[in-house]
């Protein structure tokens, strides 16, 4: 299921389906991906997949996994501590991600909310840096209400924050669309922020402006993982350097 849709449907305040399911139309793209594309497969998942069998994850190829840890600044993974321990317990590299919501707080206050909820960093080898889902708002207003110039500064405020609690530059996932729609296709998190793009496509599509090439990809929102199916768009040694944010 999409992610705006499952945002919509696990937690409180469920925004009309129908606009949801516009939203996740354009998150995805017009045609899902048919076979997995090349790189380091991997996962991400949420409340929505309750207990993971992450073993059996593991044993079908999963290399890695996101987590989700929190949403805005009132709410937090139920299975956060299942997702995010059993998937380092069988030798995935994994991390967690904050789901934001623009439209209630500063984003200074939810990268803290994040950073004391899961979203830390450590240099162990198995924790990647936190990542910042911003994308369709499944409650309401595409944007969240923001223009786009203050929009550019609510994720400033987030990946500065996160940078300062934790010495690591957070991921961003996102779509082209909604990227271009909400912060004016800005270019200004491309040289720190390592992209995370969501396109459920045969290609991964054009980018955002600014990153030369991404660092994950969500192809599908179903597949082999539980979750939504991911790919590392390169080796499991490279991997490990970003979690490691150098060698190890």
């Amino acid at each position: 299921m999409p992610r705006p849709l499952r945002s919509a449907l696990r937690t409180a305040g469920v925004a009309l389906l129908t606009t949801v399911a516009m939203a996740a139309s354009a998150l995805v793209g017009a045609t899902p991906a048919s076979a997995a594309p090349a790189g380091l497969p991997g996962m991400d998942v949420s409340s929505w997949q309750g207990n993971v069998n992450w073993s059996a994850a593991w044993n079908n190829g999963a290399r890695f996994a996101y987590v989700k840890a929190t949403e805005g600044t009132g709410y937090t993974n139920p299975y956060f501590a299942q997702q995010y321990n059993g998937s380092y317990n069988v030798g995935m590299i994994r991390g967690s991600y904050h789901f934001a919501r623009p439209d209630v707080s500063s984003g200074a206050t939810q990268a803290n909310y994040f950073v004391d909820h899961g979203g830390g960093w450590s240099k162990d080898g198995k924790t990647l840096p936190g990542a910042l889902d911003i994308e369709y708002n499944p409650y309401g207003s595409t944007c969240y209400g923001l223009s786009q110039a203050s929009m550019r500064s609510w994720i400033a405020s987030f990946v500065n924050q996160y940078y300062a609690r934790t010495g690591r530059w957070a991921t961003i996932y996102t779509t082209t669309d909604w990227w271009t729609t909400c912060t004016g296709n800005t270019s200004q998190f491309a040289a720190n922020n390592p992209l995370w793009i969501a396109r459920y496509a045969s290609t991964v599509g054009t980018l955002p402006a600014g990153w030369p090439t991404y660092s994950f990809w969500q192809w599908a929102s179903s597949g082999t993982f539980p979750g939504d199916q991911n790919v590392w768009n390169g080796t499991l040694d490279r991997l490990k350097v970003l979690a490691c944010n150098g060698p190890c």
